[in-house]
C-alpha cells in the first residue's frame, strides 16, 4: 500500500502566522517551495500561504509584502492527511476539495508537503487524469 508518507516531500517547513507575507515569500525562496504551511503560537496550522496568494491577494491588491501579515492572506483552516493515510484517501481529499497541495502530518506534527509534482511521480496516466480533471475541470 502506497501512502503519504511515500510520496510526499519531507521537511516541509511553517511560518508564524505573525511573519509578513515578504518573510514568507524569502523563505519559499530559499527552500525553492510554492507553498507554506502557516501555524499559531502552538505550532497549529492555521492556513497555507501559496506564491500565487502573493501575487493575486497582495501584489495585485497593492498590498505591501512587509506590511500584511502572511495569515492575513489565508482563506480557511486548511485540509491535512495522516503520513499513514493510502494514496486513495490522498486524491480523494485533494479531488473533492480541489487542493493542489496537502500538508502531511505526524503526531500532530508537519512532515511533509504532497503537490501536483508528488502526484505525477506517484499515479499512473489513468489516476493522474482523474486528478486534473477534478481538480482543474470546471464544474
Amino acid at each position: 500500500m502506497t501512502t503519504a508518507r511515500d510520496i510526499m516531500k519531507p521537511g516541509a517547513q511553517w511560518i508564524s502566522r505573525d511573519q509578513t507575507v515578504a518573510q514568507a515569500a524569502r523563505v519559499m525562496a530559499e527552500l525553492g517551495v510554492g507553498s507554506l504551511v502557516i501555524a499559531d503560537e502552538n505550532e497549529r496550522m492555521c492556513g497555507i500561504i501559496t506564491d500565487r496568494d502573493i501575487v493575486v491577494k497582495c501584489i495585485a491588491q497593492g498590498l505591501s509584502p512587509s506590511g500584511t501579515r502572511a495569515a492575513e492572506l489565508c482563506e480557511a483552516t486548511p485540509r491535512w492527511v495522516s503520513a499513514d493515510a493510502d494514496i486513495g484517501e490522498v486524491l480523494d481529499e485533494m479531488e473533492t476539495r480541489q487542493i493542489k497541495r496537502m500538508p502531511v502530518i505526524e503526531n500532530k506534527r508537519l512532515v511533509g508537503m504532497i503537490s501536483e509534482a508528488d502526484l505525477a511521480r506517484h499515479l499512473d496516466d489513468n489516476q493522474l487524469g482523474e486528478f486534473v480533471t477534478a481538480v482543474y475541470g470546471r464544474p
